[in-house]
């Protein structure tokens, strides 16, 4: 009887050993190249699986050719093995031929019970997993692990860890089961250590370093994310070396070789160029060639910026072909083409350039799409096209548009309009696909201070409420010392015409405060009910008119028990307020008021975007005239203006704004004698934080202090010594008619880290001053004794006691000294007024806005560089909510 098996088993990790052994063959069986003989024993007469436990013998029996009444040959029992192999359900395989009789003997590979992730931190699971491709309840096999941790590791390598490492581990588990497990050493992220550059004689390393997103790992450069290594980076800033290059007039210049070195401890590389600068050229002739009937070549050539003689900058070429486009486009040539045809002198050192415009046919807007938007309304968006179906085509009015979806706020930063080809060649389809975030805001917060007591703030806000571009919101806020509650609405456009209407309810409860030795202490309670309305209606494309009209009730009173007296003693609790002890400009703004408003805005605005700005400019004009009916009668008059654009393609954005305002009586309530101003304490303006940084709320303009003295002796002579101070200052900002506020700041763009959590510094100066206020009735205060049942209160005297060792200072009511000479009065405070000034009070210094998952944030540290007497500075500011 003669027996044949053949066999395979994993050696090490991959390596397939097919072992053959014969027993008991004839001589010319064993030849290598002999032909099987077709004997009884050769044929085979049955094939039997053996070790299966999920595989059923006939699946196992479909995977191979060899089949019942073949003849039995060596390579056909490798071809089996082969076939069973190429499964990967397998482990083992082994197959015996028992004179005719085939047994399959297999060892299933195991099922995978579940995938685990080991060390893994900067590369969250969720990141991870979708690269696997494995999953719980498949097959295991060596292959697809050895692809899994390929994908893997090139994932740490996208995120320029080239150290990473990830080894496969299994654990074996019951019923042939196992868990993967991946075991992570993700390793440090490589830096770039150094970039060489061969060949540049032009220009030093540095300034070319300076062209490129790369950037050398440095201390100066830890918050930049061009420091990692990305391949793809390298490719870019090879595309910048040439635009660099060809902007200073170097036509002919290339970049040789661009080589990335990993150095042997896999933590950084060095990049090396190797670049040809060649020769710098001069512009020649430059002219425009037009074939269109509405632009006149010599036209056209004396308005290009590029002059014959001038050096040689590629990008005046792109920026007049895309003038050139624009131009085209505006008066309807949607699809004219631009071709600039190069004619180089290399002996001359000049590049001549044609632009030639090619023949094209005026178009028109064959349609609008709109795709993406599942909420808001097509006509939302639509109503902000400022062209309609069947309209000339105009590329201006088409970036009009863009710059309007886009200031909705509705819809992604990075929307255009895109411009696809119409069912005819004079014809244009403007597609806008949108994606819409999150339009509703709602914040609640809830805290506890040791001035506040508890405080609770809620605020829900819809801007684009049931889908219709409308906006609904309500605020509530409490604590122990201000409370508020507010609804309001807006509808853009009323009726689906460009109207818009909006209102207000509200009612504010607010004690206004003061602090002395670190006490709060509030000055005056003012609560306020009413509402306003608003409508507004476009007069142009830029320019906005809207009109209000609103109506506040106001009453503002005094805790009687701390600043009311009883001058005459006949009643049982105090009557008046008494100015000694709240001053005289907190008297006389007590009372109830009814105001009623009647005011205007006229506003041009050719920003790119209302919420962040990038370009264009704004000029508004607003006045409120108080007197229709009520109680209170002024007219109040402010002007605002800003500027944005960007200094350089890099994300720089430069704004410059300035704003004033003032206010005028039309009611005559005091006089300078009196101390009394004819706009209320209510009604001024204030200046302070977060209006000027650098400074404390209110902490700018007109204020009265109230300075208290302790008693000393100087010289044997008692003094009053004053509480210089400041939080032992009682300070009372009281505002002034007139002020003015200018601000210049510089947005500086961050990596693409930063940018994606939201982080926007800025670098800033602030200048403005609030002025013109009637000087209060100042006040300096004697101490007096207290009153008995048989003593009235009298004023307090200092005097000195020698009778012991060391002179003491004593008080007396005695107003004059033994030898006739008048005593020192004991004072108990004095009441000084400061800060009435035009002169600017200017601050410098940089800021941070972060829109964190919990609302915008603004951080602010500034240090004031003029300022007045009496004003109060704030080095570090911190806002929860500022729009920006």
């Amino acid at each position: 009887m003669s027996k044949t098996s053949v066999s395979a088993k994993w050696i090490g990790a991959s390596m397939l050993a097919v072992m053959v052994s014969l027993t008991a063959m004839p001589a010319a069986a064993q030849t290598a190249d002999a032909p099987a003989a077709a004997t009884q024993e050769n044929v085979i007469r049955s094939i039997s699986v053996t070790g299966t436990q999920r595989l059923e013998a006939d699946t196992v029996r479909s995977y191979i050719r060899l089949r019942t009444g073949q003849v039995w040959t060596q390579a056909a029992g490798d071809q089996a093995l082969k076939d069973l192999y190429a499964t990967e359900l397998f482990a083992d395989v082994s197959i015996r031929n028992n004179a005719g009789d085939v047994t399959i003997e297999v060892r299933e590979n195991p099922v995978i019970n579940r995938i685990i992730l080991e060390g893994n931190k900067r590369i969250k699971n969720d990141k991870i997993e979708p690269e696997i491709k494995l999953a719980p309840r498949q097959i295991y096999s060596r292959s697809k692990v050895r692809a899994d941790v390929a994908r893997i590791v090139e994932l740490y390598k996208r995120q320029g860890r080239f150290a990473a490492q990830v080894e496969p581990k299994l654990v074996q588990l019951d019923q042939n089961r196992v868990d993967i497990v991946f075991e992570i050493t993700e390793g440090p992220k490589s830096k770039v250590r150094q970039i060489n550059i061969i060949g540049n004689e032009k220009f030093s390393d540095g300034k070319l370093r300076g062209e490129m997103v790369t950037k050398q790992a440095r201390l100066t450069s830890i918050f930049s994310s061009g420091t990692s290594y990305d391949p793809d980076r390298l490719a870019f800033d090879q595309q910048k070396l040439r635009q660099f290059y060809l902007t200073e007039g170097y036509a002919d210049f290339r970049v040789v070789s661009a080589v990335a070195e990993l150095t042997p401890d896999k933590k950084d590389f060095i990049i090396t160029y190797v670049v040809e600068e060649g020769e710098r050229y001069k512009f020649g002739e430059v002219k425009v060639n037009s074939k269109i009937r509405d632009f006149k070549s010599e036209a056209l050539t004396a308005n290009l910026r590029m002059k014959q003689g001038d050096w040689y900058n590629a990008k005046q070429v792109e920026d007049t072909v895309e003038g050139l486009q624009e131009s085209a486009g505006l008066f309807g040539y949607a699809f004219a083409e631009v071709n600039p045809q190069f004619n180089r002198d290399k002996d001359a050192l000049t590049m001549s350039i044609t632009f030639d415009i090619a023949e094209a046919e005026r178009v028109f807007v064959e349609r609008i799409d709109i795709n993406g938007n599942t909420i808001t309304q097509d006509k939302v968006i639509r109503r902000e096209f400022r062209l309609n179906e069947g309209d000339a085509f105009n590329s201006i009015q088409v970036k009009r548009t863009t710059d309007r979806i886009k200031s909705l706020g509705y819809f992604q930063e990075d929307l255009e309009v895109e411009q696809e080809q119409g069912s005819a060649p004079d014809r244009i389809v403007l597609t806008t696909n949108v994606e819409e975030k999150a339009t509703g805001e709602l914040s609640l917060s809830a805290g506890f201070s040791s001035i506040e007591n508890f405080i609770f703030q809620g605020s829900i806000t819809q801007r684009n409420f049931r889908g219709k571009g409308q906006e609904l919101r309500t605020n509530i806020s409490y604590s122990s010392y201000s409370k508020s509650a507010e609804i309001g609405f807006t509808e853009p456009y009323l009726f689906d015409r460009s109207i818009a209407l909006s209102g207000d309810i509200f009612r504010r409860d607010l004690s206004s405060f003061n602090f002395f030795n670190n006490d709060r202490n509030t000055t005056y309670e003012q609560a306020t009910t009413g509402f306003q309305i608003r409508t507004g209606v476009p007069v142009t494309e830029f320019l906005y008119f809207q009109a209000r009209y609103g109506i506040s009730y106001d009453d503002i009173s005094l805790d009687r028990s701390l600043f009311f007296s009883d001058p005459d003693g006949t009643g049982p609790l105090p009557s008046s307020c008494d100015p000694i002890l709240a001053g005289r400009f907190l008297c006389e703004a007590i009372g109830k008021r009814l105001t009623s408003t009647l005011g205007y805005t006229l506003l041009y605005d050719t920003r790119d975007n209302r919420l962040r700005p990038t370009r264009g400019h704004s000029l508004s004009i607003s006045q409120d005239f108080a007197g229709l009916g009520g109680d209170v009668k002024y007219i109040r008059t402010s002007l605002n203006a800003d500027k944005h654009f960007k200094v350089t393609d890099s994300g720089f954005v430069f704004s410059v704004s300035a704003e004033g305002g003032y206010i005028h009586p039309l009611e005559n309530r005091g006089s300078v004698a009196s101390g009394i101003d004819d706009i209320r304490l209510t009604d001024r303006f204030y200046l302070g934080e977060p209006q000027i940084r650098g400074f404390d709320i209110r902490g700018v303009g007109p204020r009265v202090q109230r300075i208290f003295f302790d008693g000393a002796i100087e010289n044997g002579v008692p003094i009053n010594v004053p509480r210089l101070d400041r939080k032992q200052i009682q300070d009372d900002a009281i505002g002034g008619r007139a002020y003015y506020l200018a601000r210049a700041e510089l947005q500086i763009p961050l990596g693409s880290g930063a940018k994606e959590l939201g982080l926007r510094p800025s670098v800033f100066v602030d200048a403005g001053a609030v002025f013109k206020v009637t000087t209060p009735i100042l006040q300096t205060v004697q101490q007096r004794s207290a009153a008995t049942a048989t003593t009235p209160s009298q004023p307090l005297y200092y005097t000195v006691n020698t009778s012991g060792t060391t002179p003491t200072l004593e008080t007396t009511t005695v107003a004059t000294n033994p030898d006739g000479s008048a005593r020192v009065p004991v004072l108990q405070f004095e009441e000084r007024f400061f800060g009435d000034s035009w002169k600017p009070r200017v601050s410098v210094g940089f800021g941070v806005n972060w829109n964190s998952p919990f609302g915008p944030f603004r951080i602010d540290i500034a240090r004031a560089l003029l300022k007045e007497p009496g004003d109060d500075t704030k080095l570090f500011t911190f806002n929860v909510g500022t729009q920006f």
